[in-house]
């Protein structure tokens, strides 16, 4: 059926468009806001009704350059007058390569980088295992609880968390292990977690058949809890006793998100493999996989690569992206972002001690958690979806995320201005001072 060019504006509501996206989509494609959006600019948003929006969302962690920055349109636009398709496995262009010298010259390890690019978080993740069982000639991987690594069936297979990503959909890839992440706010220790790891290495498989480990610097739909130096150091020294790869999940927390290009460059130690995704392109689909070069050389020709992967105009986005970062200082304004955002939120916590229970932060990945009557044991979900819910009535978009649903997420676009970032956080704390 075809639809009327002409229908009327009046049927361009948030209702009557949800109503025709539960009638065409399936139920299985949430949605956090029941909001169409219209246009864009920056850290704002306008829906269809003409009301303004403060996102504190970015697009899940895409929009580290903001809305439509001129720099990225300006270099998508000089693309597509270009060309903008060829798949790369059947004509090269100069971008990709481009893209992966640079991204290869920012990775942390004092050794020789190879890149290849595909198109999604979950792609790269499932190309990284790849890679290390090419390399390791071994098939047994481990992951944390708590971990996000994509929505594939390998993607949900390394996933620490069931509702809702993995119900009704196994079984998963076999040999996919789960340890323990370490969290002080909830009792892991990061003798805990490493203990976890020997105790697979005792009752489910022998260290000898890991090809690899993989984790998040910090946990995204976990709860954005913060893997510390000396987890990241000791998994590096174990990995190195066993001959396994080190694999830094870093779709989430790439692009300067946490004040430095790649969270994994502060840990002290370099993984063998990252995977990179979401802001890396402004909005583009594209996802790398950056590592040793001898591990990335594992797989032979056509075992690589993918009909839509490193797409031209995506390349040419990421390109203005590194560009953008070095003019705009944008490492630096992560870091004064998420200070402003810590210190406001923790002035919130300071109204509402047994209500918000821990604000935490890497640079400008920052959340909070929240429990009931102030007990760390009582995650209240309930309340978080409320302030959700009326922080968007209000004018801001929030996320929640977390094993029990209990966190509120801040991925505010670097780019917004300070005084943005306070409406945002004078909506939050309305939000508080309504509900509590």
């Amino acid at each position: 059926m075809q639809r009327d060019p002409h229908l009327d504006q009046a049927a361009r509501t948030n209702e009557l468009l949800m109503a025709r996206r539960r009638a065409a989509l399936p139920s299985g494609l949430g949605q956090a806001h029941e909001i169409f959006v219209e246009r864009a600019e920056n850290a704002e948003v306008w829906d269809v009704e003409g009301r303004r929006y403060i996102d504190f969302a970015g697009g899940i962690a895409v929009l580290n350059t903001g809305h439509r920055h001129p720099a990225l349109v300006a270099a998508i636009q000089a693309q597509l007058d270009r060309f903008t398709h060829t798949c790369f496995q059947v004509l090269a262009y100069e971008p990709y390569v481009e893209l992966a010298e640079r991204l290869n010259a920012m990775a942390p390890g004092a050794f020789a980088k190879k890149s290849f690019f595909m198109t999604t978080g979950a792609e790269a993740v499932e190309n990284a295992i790849k890679v290390a069982r090419a390399y390791t000639k071994r098939q047994a991987v481990i992951a944390f609880g708590g971990a996000f690594h994509g929505r594939t069936m390998m993607g949900m297979a390394l996933t620490g968390k069931v509702a809702p990503y993995k119900i009704g959909f196994g079984p998963f890839p076999a040999e996919i292990y789960h340890a323990k992440y370490p969290c002080a706010l909830h009792g892991v220790s990061v003798d805990d977690a490493m203990a976890s790891i020997e105790a697979i290495f005792k009752y489910d498989v022998e260290a000898a058949r890991v090809a690899a480990i993989i984790l998040e610097p910090v946990q995204g739909e976990g709860g954005f809890y913060i893997a510390p130096p000396e987890f990241a150091k000791r998994l590096r020294a174990l990995c190195d006793q066993h001959g396994i790869v080190l694999i830094a999940d870093e779709v989430q927390t790439g692009a300067g998100r946490t004040g430095t290009w790649l969270a994994c460059e502060q840990w002290g130690v370099a993984p063998d493999v990252i995977t990179m995704a979401k802001s890396m392109a402004g909005g583009m689909p594209l996802s790398a996989i950056i590592g040793k070069a001898e591990i990335m050389d594992a797989p032979g020709p056509g075992g690589l690569g993918g009909t839509y992967a490193g797409n031209p105009l995506a390349c040419a986005s990421a390109l203005a992206v590194l560009d953008t970062f070095e003019k705009e200082g944008l490492l630096a304004r992560s870091r004064a972002v998420g200070q402003r955002l810590h210190a406001g939120l923790q002035a919130i916590a300071a109204k509402h001690p047994k209500l918000i229970g821990d604000v935490r932060s890497s640079g400008a990945m920052v959340a909070i958690e929240l429990f009931k009557n102030g007990d760390t044991h009582q995650p209240n979900p309930e309340l978080t979806a409320a302030v959700v819910k009326a922080a968007a009535q209000r004018g801001l978009i929030l996320l929640s995320c977390g094993s029990y649903a209990n966190v509120i997420r801040v991925l505010v676009p670097l780019t917004a201005p300070d005084a943005l970032l306070d409406e945002g956080l004078g909506i939050i704390t309305a939000c508080f001072d309504a509900l509590a």
